[in-house]
């Protein structure tokens, strides 16, 4: 009963989240060589999957509650902040699986990007943490990291 209650309270501040975080476009805004705009801030243009599998669903929810706050709409970074999750420095074969679910639950030491140690997160559980990393994993194919 208690984890059904925290599920949908974080479903609601993910939805909340979602809402509040939609990119406005500003003159601040940077124009990127494909011709897309990046809002101000983001330090990497995403673009979305067609389509998303339930898990990977489930990590959206999770991710715009938990980790967007800190690294951005759609893992696209924010400067100052946090790095881009969609960036090849976290493709599978540098940073495996394990190394997000253990950055989430133990915090990580600064090692490629000047933003300072990642705090470990809490309340947020390994399955959780594994359909975070399903959906991450979904942008990055969808923006050709494998």
């Amino acid at each position: 009963m208690k984890w059904t209650a925290i599920f949908f309270v974080l479903v609601a501040v993910a939805a909340a989240g979602w809402y509040i975080m939609q990119p406005t476009y500003s003159q601040t805004d940077t124009q990127t060589n494909e011709g897309f705009v990046l809002p101000a801030g983001a330090l990497a243009f995403v673009k979305l999957p067609a389509s998303l599998t339930e898990q990977e669903k489930i990590g959206a929810s999770a991710y715009d509650a938990v980790c967007a706050a800190c690294h951005g709409l759609n893992a696209q970074g924010q400067d100052g902040v946090a790095p881009p999750l969609v960036h090849k420095i976290y493709e599978p074969s540098h940073h495996g699986d394990m190394a997000f679910v253990l950055a989430a639950q133990n915090g990580v030491r600064a090692h490629h990007w000047k933003f300072g140690n990642m705090p470990a997160v809490e309340g947020v559980t390994r399955s959780d943490i594994l359909a975070i990393v399903a959906y991450i994993r979904a942008l990055q194919r969808a923006n050709g990291i494998n």
